[in-house]
């Protein structure tokens, strides 16, 4: 009893920082101390300033060889490539087909870089930050053009090309700071000790501030509107694909941090760009929303659990 009771104030520790921050945001917003307005500046300053100074620094002051693991990260690539079709093929039966997009999207794109980011962080600390640095700056290229496709083929008003999706790849502030970050790196670089420090305070401002955004940005009342779609993408999203990778994880020889690592990446909730990317493509906003909300929710008990479990039986 002892034993469990230790092991669970271990999983809180690195789990209630980053779900009391959600909470926050949503009490915040609820008393109306931020609005829609504070939240869209502070989610766009966290995307292109803090969050890209956060990786950088984080990949520059790591060991080259720690951060970057190609199989590690091929493997979660490999996981997000199949979550992404197997969650199409379940939608081509039970869901209606102007909603196959959207219900694809949420049950498999992962809100990598702030809750996985957050959660590796204090799991690991640097290790979990400069090698989940990387594994979240990569896997946005994924993420961004499996949506662009499946989005664009079940929308009647959305086309998009692949001159479009590349130059938005391109562009993408977390996307150069990984790239520019290993560059550094392996060039063996270093930047003034008054610039770091100062990169530093900037960019701790990362996930408290993007965490606060992400509850602030809930809607209960998507919440309460849920239907049989949005929980079956979303039970996709934080137990059923994180299971199954999981577990083909640690059967391929993967373990410790490295399987904790995938798990937590694994097992994130819908990413919010998701809702904007669906109202972008003319689909159904909603339904994407509801997504966000339950698996945002629902990846409280899921995650917690599930790091109880790998923790129980000394996998990580």
């Amino acid at each position: 009893m002892e034993t469990s009771f230790t092991l669970l104030s271990q999983i809180f520790a690195v789990t209630g920082p980053v779900f009391i921050m959600v909470l926050v945001g949503m009490l915040l917003k609820k008393i109306d101390l931020i609005d829609d307005a504070f939240i869209n500046t502070a989610s766009t300053l966290t995307f292109r300033a803090t969050m890209p100074t956060l990786l950088f620094l984080g990949i520059i002051k790591a060991d080259l060889a720690t951060a970057l693991q190609p199989r590690l990260i091929g493997y979660f690539c490999l996981a997000t490539l199949l979550s992404f079709a197997g969650a199409w093929l379940w939608s081509l039966r039970f869901v209606a087909g102007e909603d196959r997009g959207v219900y694809v999207q949420g049950a498999f794109r992962g809100n990598c870089g702030i809750v996985s980011l957050a959660l590796a962080a204090n799991q690991y600390g640097a290790y979990g930050l400069s090698t989940g640095g990387v594994m979240s700056g990569l896997v946005i290229v994924l993420f961004n053009i499996l949506s662009t496709i499946v989005l664009s083929i079940y929308s009647s008003s959305y086309e998009a090309n692949l001159r479009t999706v590349l130059r938005d790849l391109a562009k993408n502030p977390l996307i150069i700071s990984v790239a520019a970050g290993l560059l550094m790196a392996s060039l063996e670089l270093s930047l003034p000790p008054w610039l770091m420090v100062s990169g530093e305070y900037f960019g701790s401002l990362t996930l408290p501030l993007a965490l606060v955004c992400v509850g602030g940005s809930l809607s209960l009342e998507a919440f309460r509107d849920s239907g049989r779609v949005a929980v079956s993408a979303s039970l996709l999203k934080v137990l059923w694909l994180p299971l199954i990778f999981t577990a083909l994880a640690w059967a391929l020889g993967f373990e410790g941090r490295e399987l904790g690592l995938l798990f937590l990446f694994l097992a994130s909730p819908t990413a919010a760009v998701s809702y904007v990317m669906a109202r972008t493509s003319g689909s159904n906003a909603r339904l994407a929303a509801n997504i966000i909300a339950l698996s945002t929710l629902l990846s409280v008990i899921t995650i917690m659990v599930g790091l109880y479990l790998l923790q129980y039986w000394q996998l990580i």
